[in-house]
């Protein structure tokens, strides 16, 4: 995960272990000096369940530059999520992908400075800016539904462009066009280049569009918070401009600035990843569309769009959302790093150890999901959900790190459902989604054809 550069950049970071810190963790180290990256890369489920079934559910990898101990299984999550002891630091985890272009976003801070900065950010996600939210997505998604109906398209570049302008009204309040489109493509070239193999901006490469995506964002957003702290104005970024710290003062514009471009880009590939998903599980399973339509239906809404107020009425679609969750969960492994020694499974591990979780192995346990590759959104009615290890499911991750944004994706997943399956079904074509890239953010290698076709 390129850890070289990144201690000298943050010196209240501990120092790198030696390698044979976690000598007695069972694991390997792989080739000479690319270890195992390679084959993680090309598929990281299979090398995971790999591992699992040589080493059991504690194991050691050599990746990315250094070694990594992965925690497998619902008690390991609630270990390193729930973290009672404050022991794993999500800065020092994600920070080696993520610092050079994301810095001091809400998920690089860790502990008290995490709890004040989010407890800010929270006015963007209170009942009242939602409800404007909720409108903002009704209308830009019935539009974008009527242009797909009857067509053939790939969804996951469709539902990619119509998520970054949803994003851009309201997220940042302002309208589709040159503009908007500008600010999306910043936001894609820093996503690509916090995963780009090269870690350092030379000219041609994608660290060096997602550093200038970066300059032009800055510049953006710093020209715009004077404005924004004096207007009225209910969108997120206006939200955040004004909100107050504890003790009563404003965020400053570096910080602003900083989460705006964590917020938009922890958003976007995500929702888009996830909004795939669960269209090709209910193309998959053609009878799930039917029993949402009827859900639906029987609301007896007037009108065509979906109120804020009846979302959690939409109780199938809830399921079913959580179950495209579990079989593709959006963020597939989750890094962090201990600060403190630690016991777990028998091992003892020093302050400095990198470990990571696998929400996308857990969710496919046989011994909390029978039949783990069917879709059956009713292992989510209360009586299962109740009868489960509460970590067994973290597609939002957990703890002080739960996903700040969670009620967003729900809200925006149920709105873009309730326009699509009330008169349209979706049709895959033969083999449709057939093969995923499942790193960093899971994404069909052929973009997911489909076809919307309107119901007789």
């Amino acid at each position: 995960m390129g850890y070289a550069h990144t201690h000298d950049a943050n010196p209240h970071w501990l120092p790198r272990l030696p390698r044979t810190a976690t000598d007695d963790i069972p694991g390997t180290d792989g080739w000479p000096l690319v270890g195992t990256t390679f084959e993680q890369l090309k598929d990281p489920h299979a090398f995971t369940r790999k591992m699992a079934a040589t080493y059991g559910p504690i194991y050691r990898v050599r990746s990315f530059g250094g070694r990594t101990v992965q925690l497998l299984g619902p008690e390991a999550n609630e270990l390193v999520l729930f973290d009672r002891d404050k022991v794993f630091s999500s800065e020092q985890g994600w920070g080696p992908v993520l610092n050079l272009l994301f810095p001091r976003g809400l998920m690089l801070m860790d502990f008290d400075q995490h709890r004040v900065h989010r407890r800010t950010l929270s006015v963007a996600f209170k009942p009242e800016p939602m409800k404007l939210y909720c409108d903002a997505l009704n209308e830009g998604i019935a539009a974008r539904v009527k242009q797909w109906s009857g067509t053939k398209f790939e969804f996951y570049a469709a539902i990619k462009a119509l998520t970054l302008d949803l994003a851009a009204t309201s997220f940042l309040g302002i309208p589709w066009g040159p503009e908007a489109d500008r600010i999306n493509q910043a936001f894609v070239d820093m996503v690509q280049a916090s995963v780009g193999v090269v870690r350092i901006p030379i000219p041609g490469t994608k660290m060096a569009r997602g550093v200038a995506g970066r300059a032009y964002l800055k510049d953006y957003f710093g020209r715009e918070v004077p404005k924004r702290r004096a207007s009225d104005a209910q969108d997120m970024f206006s939200q955040i401009c004004r909100a107050t710290n504890e003790d009563g003062s404003l965020l400053s514009d570096d910080e602003i600035i900083d989460h705006m471009n964590f917020l938009m880009m922890a958003a976007h590939d995500t929702i888009t990843s996830s909004a795939t998903s669960m269209v090709m599980l209910l193309g998959q399973n053609p009878a799930w569309q039917d029993k949402l339509r009827d859900e639906m239906i029987g609301l007896g809404l007037q009108g065509d769009d979906l109120p804020y107020d009846r979302l959690n009425d939409l109780v199938l679609t809830d399921y079913a959302f959580k179950e495209s969750l579990r079989l593709m969960a959006p963020v597939p492994s989750i890094p962090r790093r201990a600060i403190k020694d630690f016991d777990f499974g028998g091992y003892h591990f020093k302050a400095g150890t990198y470990v990571g979780i696998s929400p996308a192995f857990t969710h496919k346990m046989p011994e909390y999901w029978p039949d783990p590759e069917k879709f059956d959104p009713l292992r989510f009615e209360p009586e299962q959900v109740k009868a489960r290890h509460k970590y067994a499911w973290v597609p939002f991750g957990g703890g002080a790190h739960m996903c700040l944004g969670l009620h967003f994706a729900y809200m925006q997943i149920k709105i873009l459902m309730w326009h699509l399956l009330r008169d349209q079904r979706i049709v895959l074509p033969s083999g449709s989604g057939a093969s995923w890239q499942a790193w960093p953010i899971p994404k069909p290698r052929d973009g997911l054809p489909v076809q919307i076709v309107p119901r007789g």
